[in-house]
């Protein structure tokens, strides 16, 4: 079973999940999604809290507002973490969990490391525990069936993005053809007119000769 939070301090609200035991982490460490965010405290047993981002964004695009409301909820879900007062959270994209042979179940150590935060808490606020806590909605999933779906729609977005660059090229090539076109009829020979007029130029030798 999984167990899901929203988190309203952003608009749209985003929906954090965490795993309720280790085997559950082993899975969401396997099935996540690109714009999941993984939080932990740091080198404390807690509880892997996810948060899911909307489809683009990065974990560069995640708001304070959200970041604490996660380290909060890992906090309160860390039976050593949540009795202490100053205790680190990391976090990092779910795509920088890496897990090596030998490891025990639900846990993880990463493939960069450069790609790890840290958040300090200094206690817990039962505020956003209990605001969290209130939206908790608790389900079955079936991971492996999630990610073909997500993964179908990833494949077709990314399809629909080529076809629309396709026709961007196209249209552009279609448009520096009829400016070349353009700039070559203006250039030809048989559209050209010359400026010579020969009454005016004998009216200007006479009036020379007029003058001498």
């Amino acid at each position: 079973m999984v167990l899901f939070f929203e988190s309203a301090v952003v608009d749209p609200p985003v929906t954090i999940y965490m795993g309720k035991d280790k085997y559950e982490n082993e899975d969401l460490i396997k099935y996540g999604f690109e714009e999941d965010i993984w939080f932990h405290v740091d080198k404390l047993s807690s509880a892997h809290v996810y948060v899911r981002l909307q489809p683009g964004q990065t974990w560069l695009d995640i708001p304070e507002q959200v970041v604490e409301d996660c380290a909060q909820l890992v906090k309160a879900n860390s039976i050593e973490g949540n009795k202490k007062n100053g205790v680190t959270i990391i976090y990092t994209p779910w795509d920088n969990l890496k897990k090596t042979p030998g490891m025990e179940t639900g846990q993880v150590t990463f493939f960069n490391h450069k790609k790890v935060k840290r958040v300090h808490v200094e206690k817990r606020i039962n505020e956003i525990v209990n605001r969290l806590n209130k939206t908790k909605v608790e389900r079955e999933v079936d991971y492996q069936h999630e990610k073909i779906q997500r993964e179908k729609l990833d494949r077709k977005a990314a399809r629909e993005h080529e076809f629309l660059e396709k026709e961007r090229i196209q249209q552009l090539q279609a448009e520096k053809q009829k400016a070349e076109k353009e700039i070559n009829d203006m250039f030809d020979s048989s559209n050209m007119k010359s400026n010579y007029r020969e009454h005016e130029v004998e009216d200007i030798n006479a009036a020379e000769e007029d003058f001498m």
